[in-house]
């Protein structure tokens, strides 16, 4: 018996929703049948597993019902015991279905209307997929919009059939659009949420800077100059640094084009912001003071630890390489990821001659000598009186005006003083209660093992409870990283497993002996 009914209008409706909605037909029909099997089950059943299909070629509708053939039933109303099955239906076996072809419904103003809302509901969410497939892979364009309307400052703006989000703090301070008009704005994210793909334009982030610079400029395009770097600050002032694959190709001059052409087409759309093109140097020292042109920079001295640099600018360069409120050093500082700290010419001369004055102070106080002897143990680069403790005397006595018996002297006296020292913080921490298993770790200093004391650390309990973080705050970054500090904690903690081992052994013989 033949349960379709033919319906060939669902396939001129599914064609023109698919047209003016610009998706697959497919999507639109599967969006049908699953309206007219929730229509099916509302009225067979809504625990049966009632299926619809649509043909094709013809808009035949059937509805039938599936049932499972299962070892152990666990749902009645969808599944069959392959006991009975074999029964019924010899050549099934579990795992398939067994189909039985239902009447065609006869849809009523309810069902009607609850199909119109599945097709409606299924419709919007392949549009929605639609729209996040096409916007997802386009993180990083320039795209033209049209404002459509701005709800508390934010714009929602028009993108072909899709909208976009351009919140104010992603405007250019100081410019303002009304509805209809048109704007250009970078994709920086495509979310997908349960109310629709979110698109979210932006105006100041840097990829909207080198993307017009894309635009305009042919040889970035070609990807024979590329764009390393770029720091805005936008409306007022950026940065951007370039590099030239092509050694005949300058990068900076290509982008600034003919009597500035190139560059003033961004600075329009960027309302007037002002863009230095810098060239990008491995070196980064060399790529440091690039940055911080238009300023001189005489000297330049890298923490690659820290990630700081240290720059000093004549006297007279000093308001120029800060920039007005500080802009130029803080873009500098956020074109080449460096901490940059500006010091003038005085400041610095200043400033080696005070750490003169400290090191050769403490050299006149720990050795006893005159001026000008720690004059001379400074300027040949002895930092501490470690350091010269454990120099070799030759090395010592060949600074000039020394002999080896003033080498061995300063020498013996530096010793003489480490020891003193070391005896002292010994005394000191013994007196705070640190006990000699804290002091058996080599990697300690007795000047750690008081710092440990005074902050509560006498005991290896006291030394294992710590974090590594801890034990890394209370002797200092200089004197050990968290790895080295979570090593030393993790040996400290060896003699809780020791404790633990003859109380287990002690069980084991205990059940021993039951047996």
């Amino acid at each position: 018996m033949d349960t379709a009914i033919a319906r060939p209008e669902l396939l001129l409706v599914a064609d023109a929703v698919a047209r003016e909605k610009n998706i697959e037909r497919e999507e639109v029909l599967e969006a049908m049948e699953q309206a007219i099997q929730k229509a099916g089950r509302a009225k067979y059943g809504h625990e049966k597993d009632i299926r619809a299909t649509i043909d094709r070629k013809t808009g035949d509708v059937r509805l039938s019902r599936w049932t499972e053939i299962v070892d152990t039933v666990e749902n009645e109303e969808t599944q069959m015991s392959a006991q009975v099955a074999r029964k019924l239906f010899p050549e099934k076996s579990v795992g398939e279905h067994i189909v039985d072809p239902l009447p065609p419904i006869d849809f009523g103003r309810i069902a009607a209307q609850t199909a119109k809302q599945v097709i409606v509901q299924r419709v919007r969410e392949y549009e929605r997929k639609k729209q996040y497939d096409e916007f997802k892979d386009r993180v990083g364009e320039i795209i033209n919009g049209v404002v459509k309307r701005t709800e508390y400052g934010n714009m929602m703006v028009e993108v072909g059939k899709a909208e976009a989000l351009l919140r104010r703090d992603e405007l250019i301070p100081r410019e303002s659009f009304r509805n209809g008009d048109r704007v250009r704005a970078y994709i920086y994210d495509v979310r997908e949420e349960p109310r629709g793909p979110q698109i979210f334009l932006s105006r100041t982030h840097p990829g909207f800077l080198a993307k017009l610079f894309a635009q305009e400029v042919p040889e970035i395009y070609d990807g024979i100059i590329e764009i390393k770097a770029v720091s805005r600050d936008p409306g007022s002032r950026a940065k951007m640094a370039v590099i030239s694959r092509d050694s005949s190709i300058d990068p900076v001059g290509a982008c600034v084009g003919m009597r500035g052409s190139r560059v003033q087409a961004v600075v329009q759309e960027l309302q007037g912001e002002k863009i230095d093109i810098i060239p990008w140097s491995p070196q980064a020292a060399t790529f440091v003071v690039n940055a911080l042109a238009p300023a001189e920079v005489t000297k330049v001295v890298l923490d690659e630890e820290a990630g700081r640099v240290e720059v000093v600018v004549p006297d007279e360069q000093l308001s120029l390489a800060i920039g007005r409120r500080g802009q130029n050093v803080r873009l500098a500082s956020q074109l080449t990821r460096w901490d940059i700290d500006i010091l003038t010419e005085a400041e610095e001369s200043e400033r080696r001659q005070e750490e003169f004055r400290r090191r050769s102070g403490l050299f006149v106080e720990a050795l006893d000598v005159d001026d000008v002897i720690a004059a001379l143990l400074v300027t040949e680069g002895f930092n501490t009186v470690e350091e010269l403790a454990y120099t070799p005397i030759e090395e010592v006595a060949a600074i000039e005006g020394f002999d080896e018996s003033v080498a061995e002297e300063l020498i013996r006296r530096a010793e003489g003083f480490l020891t003193q020292r070391d005896n002292e913080l010994a005394e000191k921490r013994i007196a705070l209660g640190v006990t000699d298993d804290v002091a058996a770790f080599e990697i300690f200093t007795p000047a750690m093992l008081v710092q440990l004391g005074e902050k509560g650390v006498k005991t290896l309990d006291d030394l294992a409870d710590l974090a590594g973080d801890e034990l890394v705050e209370i002797v200092g970054a200089d004197h050990m990283d968290e790895e080295t500090a979570n090593d030393v904690i993790m040996a400290a903690r060896a003699h809780w497993f020791e404790d633990e081992e003859p109380a287990a052994e002690a069980e084991v013989t205990e059940e021993t002996s039951h047996d």
